[in-house]
């Protein structure tokens, strides 16, 4: 029996995205996984798989994992340093495993706790399009295809924004000139997720190009349910099950009431003490031992018994949040709907840094420190279609006491850098450029509260010591988080919302801006969907709330200060011709070294001359600049150098007379007296004054004299040696010497 080719076992379908083919394809890679999809975009490809595993035993969560490697062969390059293998997920990959997973997960059903893991290898990287976009869509592709229960297909699609224009999928090139760079990801009815970058963009732009993106990813969806109709998979049927038996639903409901009572209290810590308590007083009166005699039967019943009414508790804290919001109109700590904490903030709370602030919104509160480095200081970004260097960096860190637990400290996890990233994406349109500000520029949040919107005292923070640094902001940047309650017809939109609020709420929107515009956006819902009115109401409630807070830290500091710390690098810059670069570079790098070391600076060289010159005291960037300019200035006759000896030869000395530029001067220039041998005048390394009587315009040697100093000091007139003529047929041999050399003011010149 034949074994059929893998040609004949593939199948797949194309659909039209941003004026070229997104084809998914199935069939003839990794078959042996549950669910595999290609997708092809343009001459990029990305492989996504999706496998899944029976639950562990006791796990009450959706354990999905999602991995995402670019490997750098399918871009035609090799790693980068050392270690000529890719090793721990870059940033980008962390980000990208972000965007593929926050869609997909509210996609399964609750109560679904099989191991799901999906991973989404980059096969080729055309270096036009991120394959991020191709590895969402395949991820959906492949979750469908394994056939477990879930309510997708997802479509994922970027958009950006050109003089108004929506573009979309656009490529690399096209992305750096765009006002808008947004990641949308939804199901054919909804949209479900939402990243983006902007440039000072209006709400109505921002719904504009949402609603173009989800007119795209329902033909994307329509694409992935017309393969998996083709393979011919269906979708498992899940019926999660029961937790709670009626009778133990019935005893509970008389405890209600006491969590009711406990979330209104206002302080963090306070509420949850209360629920434990109202908790550990239903669990005590509805739950009573067995005794010693208890038979296997009777323990296990018990066992049930506590998980349901702990279940039961844990809803109840839930439903109790809920209740308060829609059917209270108030906030379980007391705000209204549209109501922001108390906001304090406090600029340089430490000397010594270079910019500084602790902005606290309620039980929120980061410190965010701003330094100012070199160009040294740049991250090297060996991406997998580009290698660059990075100048603002933005590290984000939530330490365990933050939220009062004890944990063990570890790395950056996922979440701290796509916390980080928001952060980074927001503040980044309103920097200087490089030609005015060129500091590398970094940016540290510490997070020492948090109860909710973390990221965004983040955002607020990190533009305060931006300004406190005397970066040249073009506009202070402010963030809010924003919240969304619904039970049937009741919305409440919820302002500045608390961690209880995110995780018992039914949308996480993160908007940051200026007074003028979004800058950035995050967007995650647990709901089938939003409206237009609905995503309208929530931006223009954000809007408010984001003025009410750069009006205070406006209070706070209102302007960039004008002078950078003292502690800061002093910077300065100037520009040589490009075939002085190595002049100033020096044998072996010998005159950069030596000028470094003299000032206790730090110079960097670009390809075009341009030089960057920093140092931790500004006398020393100043110095430096002048040796520079000094050093590549050309040199002419009639000026005067105080020269150092460097060698000493028969027929005269050279003598280094500025960095890098050396010049000769002949036996016969050395003295107004005759000199026999060189070294009867001078030494190696004495100092002594030279003028410059000839610069060969071809050659560029220098000739020196020593005499013409002496004859000008006693105020006699010094008459330079006659230039010599070509030697040869073209000088006809000596003769054109000139004759008698009485005039040069001393002896015959000897050759």
């Amino acid at each position: 029996m034949s074994q059929l080719k893998p040609d004949q076992l593939r199948k797949s379908v194309a659909v039209d995205v941003g004026g070229r083919a997104m084809i998914f394809e199935t069939g003839w890679l990794a078959k042996q996984v549950s669910g595999s999809a290609l997708v092809r975009y343009d001459q990029s490809a990305v492989l996504v798989t999706c496998e899944s595993a029976d639950p562990r035993p006791g796990i009450d969560f959706f354990p999905l994992t999602v991995e995402y490697r670019e490997k750098t062969g399918a871009a035609g390059k090799i790693p980068g340093g050392f270690f000529k293998r890719e090793g721990r997920p870059t940033t980008k990959e962390i980000l990208t495993c972000r965007l593929t997973d926050r869609p997909l997960r509210p996609m399964f059903p609750e109560g679904y706790n099989d191991e799901v893991q999906i991973i989404g290898t980059v096969l080729s990287a055309d270096k036009q399009h991120d394959p991020d976009i191709s590895a969402i869509n395949g991820a959906s592709m492949a979750v469908v295809l394994a056939g477990l229960p879930f309510s997708g297909p997802i479509g994922a699609v970027r958009v950006g924004m050109r003089d108004g224009e929506v573009i979309v999928n656009p490529t690399y090139a096209e992305r750096e000139n765009t006002d808008l760079d947004m990641v949308v990801a939804g199901t054919k009815d909804a949209i479900v997720m939402v990243e983006a970058g902007a440039n000072e963009l209006s709400e109505d732009k921002i719904v504009n190009a949402l609603e173009l993106a989800h007119h795209v990813i329902r033909e994307i969806c329509a694409a992935q349910l017309k393969l998996r109709d083709m393979v011919g998979v269906k979708p498992a049927e899940f019926t999660p099950p029961e937790k709670i038996p009626a009778d133990v639903a019935k005893a509970c409901e008389p405890y209600y009431a006491a969590f009711k009572k406990a979330v209104k209290i206002k302080g963090k810590h306070e509420r949850k003490d209360a629920l434990k308590a109202a908790k550990q007083a239903a669990i005590d009166a509805l739950l009573k031992e067995p005794g010693d005699n208890a038979t296997p039967k009777q323990l296990k019943d018990f066992a049930a018994r506590t998980a349901s009414v702990k279940a039961v508790m844990s809803d109840f804290a839930h439903k109790a949040v809920r209740d308060t919001i829609v059917e209270d109109n108030v906030r379980i700590d007391g705000r209204k709907m549209n109501e922001i904490r108390p906001i304090h903030c406090e600029i340089q709370p430490f000397p010594r840094t270079h910019g500084s602030a602790i902005f606290t919104r309620g039980e929120t509160q980061g410190y965010v420190n701003c330094t100012l480095g070199t160009a040294e200081d740049t991250q090297m970004i060996d991406g997998l279609t580009e290698t660059r260097e990075e100048r603002f960096l933005l590290h984000y860190n939530f330490p365990p006491f933050s939220t009062g637990e004890v944990k063990m400290m570890r790395s950056a996890g996922r979440r701290e850098i796509g916390h980080g990233a928001l952060a980074e994406r927001a503040l980044r349109p309103m920097l200087p450029p490089e030609s005015e500000f060129p500091y590398t520029i970094r940016i540290t949040s510490e997070i020492l509260e948090s109860n909710g919107s973390s990221s965004m005292a983040t955002v607020c923070g990190g533009s305060l010591s931006l300004f406190d640094a005397g970066v040249p902001m073009k506009k202070a940047v402010a963030g809010i988080a924003m919240g969304l309650v619904k039970e049937g017809s009741t919305i409440r939109i919820l302002s500045d919302i608390l961690g209880d609020e995110d995780h018992c709420g039914d949308m996480d929107f993160k908007v940051c801006g200026t007074d003028k515009g979004i800058t950035a956006l995050q967007m995650d819902i647990k709901i089938d969907g939003l409206s237009r009115e609905i995503m309208e109401t929530a931006l223009n409630q954000a809007r408010e709330g984001r003025l009410h807070i750069l009006k205070v830290m406006s209070d706070a500091l209102p302007a960039p200060r004008s002078e950078i710390s003292p502690y800061a690098p002093r910077y300065e810059t100037c520009r040589v011709p490009t075939d002085k670069i190595g002049m100033v570079i020096g044998p072996g790098g010998k005159n950069i070294r030596g000028l470094q070391e003299r000032t206790n600076s730090t110079i960097t060289i670009e390809d075009d001359g341009t030089i960057k010159i920093f140092s931790e005291e500004g006398e020393g960037a100043i110095a430096a600049k002048e040796e520079i300019m000094s050093m590549t200035e050309e040199v002419k006759e009639g000026q005067v150098f105080e020269g150092t000896i460097s060698s000493i030869k028969e027929f005269g000395v050279f003598a280094d007379i500025k960095p890098g530029t050396e010049g000769m001067c002949h036996v016969s220039e050395l003295s107004d007296q005759y000199v026999d041998n060189p070294y009867d005048v001078v030494e190696l390394g004495q100092k002594m004054k030279f003028k410059v009587i000839n610069v060969d315009p071809v050659s560029g040697k220098i000739k020196l004299s020593a005499k013409a100093i002496i004859f000008e000091e006693r105020g006699e007139e010094y008459v330079p040696p006659a230039p010599r003529a070509p030697r040869g047929r073209d000088g006809g041999g000596r003769g054109g010497r000139g004759g008698d050399r009485g005039g040069r003011g001393g002896p015959r010149r000897r050759d």
